[in-house]
Protein backbone atom coordinates (compact mmCIF):
# COMPACT_ATOMS: atom_id res chain seq x y z
CA UNK A 1 0.00 0.00 0.00
CA UNK A 2 1.33 3.21 -1.47
CA UNK A 3 1.84 5.98 1.89
CA UNK A 4 -0.07 9.70 1.13
CA UNK A 5 2.44 12.63 0.41
CA UNK A 6 1.02 14.71 3.43
CA UNK A 7 2.02 18.65 3.29
CA UNK A 8 2.40 20.25 6.99
CA UNK A 9 2.05 23.92 6.80
CA UNK A 10 -0.19 27.02 7.56
CA UNK A 11 -2.31 27.95 5.24
CA UNK A 12 -1.64 31.63 4.79
CA UNK A 13 1.89 30.99 4.50
CA UNK A 14 2.95 32.23 0.75
CA UNK A 15 5.47 29.28 0.33
CA UNK A 16 2.97 26.94 1.33
CA UNK A 17 0.33 28.51 -0.84
CA UNK A 18 3.06 27.97 -3.44
CA UNK A 19 3.94 24.73 -2.44
CA UNK A 20 0.15 23.32 -2.48
CA UNK A 21 -0.51 24.83 -5.86
CA UNK A 22 2.15 23.34 -7.38
CA UNK A 23 0.72 19.95 -5.84
CA UNK A 24 -2.44 20.82 -7.79
CA UNK A 25 -0.66 21.47 -11.02
CA UNK A 26 1.22 18.43 -10.90
CA UNK A 27 -1.86 16.54 -9.57
CA UNK A 28 -0.28 15.00 -6.65
CA UNK A 29 -2.63 13.87 -3.78
CA UNK A 30 -1.98 14.72 -0.89
CA UNK A 31 -3.84 15.71 2.57
CA UNK A 32 -2.54 18.84 4.18
CA UNK A 33 -2.11 19.41 8.11
CA UNK A 34 -2.44 22.55 9.61
CA UNK A 35 0.02 23.44 12.26
CA UNK A 36 -2.63 26.42 13.66
CA UNK A 37 -6.09 24.05 13.54
CA UNK A 38 -4.10 19.97 14.05
CA UNK A 39 -0.75 21.15 16.05
CA UNK A 40 2.35 20.00 15.74
CA UNK A 41 2.24 16.12 15.64
CA UNK A 42 5.11 15.56 18.74
CA UNK A 43 5.95 11.59 16.75
CA UNK A 44 6.24 13.29 13.45
CA UNK A 45 8.25 15.82 14.84
CA UNK A 46 10.90 13.79 16.34
CA UNK A 47 10.97 11.60 13.13
CA UNK A 48 11.59 15.17 11.45
CA UNK A 49 14.54 15.79 14.14
CA UNK A 50 16.18 12.37 13.13
CA UNK A 51 15.86 13.07 8.86
CA UNK A 52 16.14 15.86 7.29
CA UNK A 53 17.46 17.00 10.84
CA UNK A 54 17.12 19.84 13.28
CA UNK A 55 18.93 22.81 11.01
CA UNK A 56 16.62 21.92 7.92
CA UNK A 57 13.68 22.22 10.64
CA UNK A 58 14.59 25.46 12.22
CA UNK A 59 13.47 28.74 10.52
CA UNK A 60 16.02 31.37 10.70
CA UNK A 61 14.72 33.27 8.39
CA UNK A 62 11.27 33.91 9.61
CA UNK A 63 9.82 36.68 11.74
CA UNK A 64 8.89 34.30 14.79
CA UNK A 65 13.09 33.41 14.62
CA UNK A 66 13.88 37.31 14.79
CA UNK A 67 11.28 37.68 17.58
CA UNK A 68 12.57 35.67 19.98
CA UNK A 69 15.00 37.05 22.05
CA UNK A 70 18.80 36.43 22.27
CA UNK A 71 19.13 33.93 24.35
CA UNK A 72 16.54 32.11 23.64
CA UNK A 73 17.62 31.71 19.66
CA UNK A 74 21.33 31.10 21.15
CA UNK A 75 19.57 27.88 23.42
CA UNK A 76 18.49 26.38 19.84
CA UNK A 77 22.06 24.42 19.75
CA UNK A 78 20.86 20.71 19.14
CA UNK A 79 18.13 18.46 18.26
CA UNK A 80 16.77 18.54 21.89
CA UNK A 81 16.73 22.74 22.00
CA UNK A 82 15.19 22.32 18.45
CA UNK A 83 12.30 20.19 19.59
CA UNK A 84 11.12 22.24 22.31
CA UNK A 85 11.82 25.68 20.22
CA UNK A 86 9.72 24.44 17.78
CA UNK A 87 6.69 23.12 20.27
CA UNK A 88 6.54 26.23 21.97
CA UNK A 89 6.68 28.24 18.55
CA UNK A 90 5.28 26.10 15.90
CA UNK A 91 6.07 29.01 13.39
CA UNK A 92 10.07 28.37 13.65
CA UNK A 93 9.60 25.61 11.60
CA UNK A 94 10.35 25.40 7.82
CA UNK A 95 7.36 25.54 5.68
CA UNK A 96 6.27 23.40 4.16
CA UNK A 97 7.25 20.12 5.57
CA UNK A 98 6.27 17.30 3.08
CA UNK A 99 6.36 13.54 4.29
CA UNK A 100 6.12 11.94 0.14
CA UNK A 101 5.01 8.92 -0.41
CA UNK A 102 8.01 6.89 -0.85
CA UNK A 103 8.65 8.11 3.05
CA UNK A 104 11.81 10.92 2.21
CA UNK A 105 11.02 14.18 4.18
CA UNK A 106 11.65 17.70 2.95
CA UNK A 107 11.27 21.28 4.29
CA UNK A 108 10.84 24.28 2.14
CA UNK A 109 9.20 24.64 -1.55
CA UNK A 110 12.02 23.39 -4.34
CA UNK A 111 10.30 22.49 -7.54
CA UNK A 112 13.39 21.07 -8.74
CA UNK A 113 13.53 18.55 -5.95
CA UNK A 114 10.16 17.76 -5.57
CA UNK A 115 10.09 16.77 -8.79
CA UNK A 116 11.77 14.06 -8.24
CA UNK A 117 9.47 12.92 -5.71
CA UNK A 118 6.30 12.86 -7.50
Amino acid sequence: MALMTTLYGIPNCDTVKRARAWLNEQGVTYRFHDFKKEGVPEARLDAWLASPGWEALVNRRGTTWRKLDDDARAAVVDAASARAALLAHPSLIKRPVVEWRNASVTTGFDPDQWRERV
